[in-house]
């Protein structure tokens, strides 16, 4: 079956079917097709070729990936934005389809959710009006809480006991609130409020050892606190600005880091130390907040609006202006190396 459906007057390129799913690995020979073949001819032909070498006889849909993107495009279109010669055996991956998820329960708010963190079996959102909720994951709505005056844009669990716990929201009023939530009770005190950017905050997250958290604004800053409840007689900026206000004990921050050149919007710990944010200004800055430095540097095309990290793989996972999502190696030596380009 070395050519498919073969049209002279059509120009041809060649390619090698390949799946980590080996139930429907397919013979691997190179077929010839034509340049202008979309997904959905794609798979008519992996089903015929599953019905010609395996027991599966039902029609299953796949999706299809080349130079490891999925392919939206028809072949050639595809192959041409990634400079790929149709002189070579395009290798085609392909996955099993799977349908899209569908929602099990709907949290109604009445703004915008801007911002959402799971601890167990609870649910902490921010919101457009200013205000904080807490959910169970079965849906239940358990307490609204107001504080803010501006929109919260991050949330993050700090601690969680049975009968306590404790998290941060940060807004673009520029500070952020750490709370403590009686869960027995269902009441939640303002324990700090932590003040220092000039500008909305866009990100926060909680070290692993719970004790420090990192917040990115629009003022362009990375700022580290204390997440410890207690009157610690810490390291600030100034001192003198330690004050008590009606909503709770003012906080200033333990370090303030900069290097980026727009608004940072994300921010993730790595390790114990280590912080990666990403910027409206094209880079992920990777930092050490014991010697308050940069230690390396990622560059992209466009505007960072996200982005995550795996300790399992030890990659960056971002979110970007240009509707992509691109996975990193920091470790690399090749500099700001792209793994993965998924639409």
């Amino acid at each position: 079956m070395d050519n498919i459906n073969v049209n002279k007057s059509v120009p041809q390129v060649q390619i090698r079917f390949l799946t980590k799913q080996k139930q429907y690995a397919v013979p691997d020979f190179p077929l010839s097709v034509h340049t202008s073949i979309v997904s959905n001819e794609l798979n008519t032909l992996i089903n015929e070729l599953l019905k010609e070498s395996s027991n599966i006889k039902n029609e299953i849909e796949f999706d299809f990936l080349v130079c490891s993107q999925f392919l939206r495009t028809s072949l050639i279109e595809h192959i041409t934005e990634k400079n790929i010669s149709t002189e070579d055996v395009i290798s085609i991956e392909y996955v099993e389809k799977y349908p899209p998820p569908e929602p099990q329960d709907c949290l109604i708010h009445d703004d915008w959710v801007s911002a959402i963190a799971v601890c167990e079996k609870w649910i902490l959102t921010g919101c457009y009006d200013n205000t904080l909720h807490i959910w169970t994951c079965k849906g239940k709505h358990h307490l609204v809480i107001p504080g803010h005056t501006s929109p919260i844009k991050a949330v993050a669990w700090i601690s969680l006991t049975n009968d306590t716990a404790s998290f941060v929201s940060a807004s673009q009023d520029q500070t952020a609130i750490i709370w403590d939530w009686n869960i027995m009770e269902n009441s939640v005190d303002c324990i700090h409020v932590c003040r220092g950017h000039e500008r909305g905050l866009e990100a926060v997250n909680i070290n692993y050892d719970k004790t420090i958290m990192a917040t990115g604004a629009w003022d362009t800053m990375l700022k580290i606190w204390s997440t410890a409840n207690q009157d610690e007689n810490e390291d600030g900026e100034s001192t003198s600005k330690r004050l008590k206000s009606e909503h709770g004990k003012t906080r200033i921050p333990k370090r303030t880091m900069k290097g980026h050149k727009e608004a940072i919007s994300g921010v993730v710990w790595s390790d114990k130390i280590e912080i990666i944010t990403s910027s409206w200004d094209h880079t992920i800055k990777i930092w050490d907040s014991e010697l308050g430095g940069i230690k390396h540097e990622l560059t992209g095309n466009k505007s960072f609006f996200d982005l995550d990290y795996s300790p399992l793989s030890h990659t960056i996972i971002t979110a970007s202006a240009d509707r992509h999502i691109r996975l990193y190696d920091p470790r690399s030596t090749e500099g700001s190396l792209e793994h993965m380009i998924m639409i």
